[in-house]
Formats: C-alpha cells, structure tokens, sequence
C-alpha cells in the first residue's frame, strides 16, 4: 500500500472499544480527522446492530457498520440495512441438530430481525442484556428456527475459546462458518461464505474501492479473514496471538488508544496539506 487507506475498517470491541465500552475522545477525534480529510470509516463487528447506538453516541456522527460478522451491512444515517445474509430457517435446523448430536450441553440463540432482536433457550445465560425487550427466551423448541437469524450463537458453559470453536466448526463443517471473539467460550455461527471480510468486500465494491485502498484493524480470530483481505492488516497489541500473527503492524493496545495512535501518524500528514 503505497498511498494512504482511502477505507478505515475496524473492528469495535478488544479494538476500537475499551474494556468499559466507551471510546475515547481521542479516538473519535482521530476518526473525524480521517473523514475529513477523505477516508471512509467502516466499523466491522459481530454486534448486532441493536449494539451500535453507544458507539455512534461516542462519535463524531455516524458512519457505516458491517455488523453480525459480515451478515448485515448497516447504514445508520436512514437506519435501513443494505444487505443481509442469514442462515436460512431450514439451515438453522439442521446445524442446530448437528449441535446437540455432537456438542454436550450445548445452548442456543438466534440473532433475528437484521439483529435487532435475539431470541434463547430458557438457560442461556443473559449478561448484560437482561431485561431488555428485544431479547427474550422461545417457549417452544421451533421457535428458534422460524425466522432467518443473522447469527446462531453457541455455548456449552465456560470453555477455552479456540478449542470449543474447532469443535463447533466440525460440527457444522458444509454447512456454514464457526468463530469467535470470546474468552469464554461463545461460538459464533453464519450462513456459509459470510465472514467480515465478505460483508466489507461487498461494501467497498458498492463504493469502487479496492482491497489494497483499505486498512483493517483488529484484535480476534472474526477478525481474521478481513485481516487477509485487506491491503493493510493492522492489530492492537492486546490481540489473540493469531491476529498477531498475520498482522502487517501493531499498535498499541485498545485501552491506550492503539487505532487513534496509529490513524494519527498515517494521516497526519495529509491533514496539515488539507
């Protein structure tokens, strides 16, 4: 990448989040001196689209989100989605069955409505969502699998994340893809093909942008087709030893601004001439 990113991608929570879930006033400062200066930011995350409202009230005006891992490309400012990709009712079923034939004491929930709502089994252990009206247990086991779900969630108690993926990854292997970004064991699950690099892939094509004019930040394994998609692969210091791995750079840690630090530097530049 010889010229400066005309698309900014990143990811949110472990990257452009801190661990209290807020986003510095330096990072959103360095987002709209991007934007003003003619990059595209692009916030790429498994949150569902009910998730984005904190973020946006933390920015400097809102930008587009590929939300649920690639399945949903949002657009804040008319609140409409531009593309979705779920798993299908009948496709639910069948790796929901797969699931329980093959992974103990699995649990599961669904990701509806584009994400603006999510259904779960009666044990599914709810955090910080409880209570929430858009988030609410099924009465009856065809429930879940009526409607296309962006994400199917998976669990099965407190596991090591990387091993519990590959065994859900078995599992559902043919028929759609498993990862995570959890450090407890939550198995994220999309309709074959949807990964954060296929959501943003199609949105920078809707715009003319190439893959080597974007640079992507960010810290899980979700966060690793994209990664290898774009020109520049950017990771914060906190990331899961994968990501570091395949990362072109690292920056400093989310919690010490690590996107802002590095954003600043690679546009400083191009913000004195503008």
């Amino acid at each position: 990448m010889d010229q400066l990113p005309r698309l900014i991608a990143t990811d949110l929570d472990g990257t452009l989040v801190r661990q209290d879930r807020t986003v510095s006033a330096r990072t959103a400062d360095a987002l709209a001196r991007c934007t003003a200066v003619g990059a595209q930011v692009v916030l790429v995350t498994g949150r569902p689209i009910r998730w984005l409202q904190r973020v946006y009230e933390q920015l400097h005006g809102t930008v587009p989100a590929i939300c649920a891992n690639g399945a949903v490309v949002y657009d804040p400012v008319d609140d409409v989605v531009l593309r979705a990709d779920p798993l299908a009712p009948e496709l639910l079923a069948e790796v929901a069955r797969r699931l329980r034939a093959e992974v103990p004491g699995v649990r599961l929930a669904v990701e509806i409505t584009d994400g603006r709502q999510m259904r779960h089994e009666a044990d599914w252990p709810l955090r910080w969502e409880a209570g929430d009206p858009d988030v609410r247990g099924i009465e009856s086991p065809e429930e879940l699998f009526s409607l296309p779900a962006v994400k199917l969630l998976a669990r099965a108690g407190t596991q090591d994340p990387d091993v519990f993926v590959q065994v859900v990854a078995g599992a559902v292997a043919g028929l759609a893809e498993a990862t995570h970004s959890s450090s407890s064991g939550l198995a994220e699950i999309s309709a074959a093909g949807v990964t954060k690099a296929a959501g943003l892939a199609w949105f920078c094509a809707r715009y003319g942008l190439r893959a080597d004019q974007v640079v992507a930040f960010g810290d899980m394994p979700n966060d690793l087709p994209m990664l290898a998609w774009a020109g520049r692969a950017v990771a914060v210091a906190n990331a899961h030893p994968a990501v570091l791995e395949v990362a072109d750079a690292v920056t400093l840690s989310n919690e010490q601004d690590g996107v802002a630090a590095y954003l600043e530097e690679l546009y400083g530049a191009a913000e004195s001439a503008a």
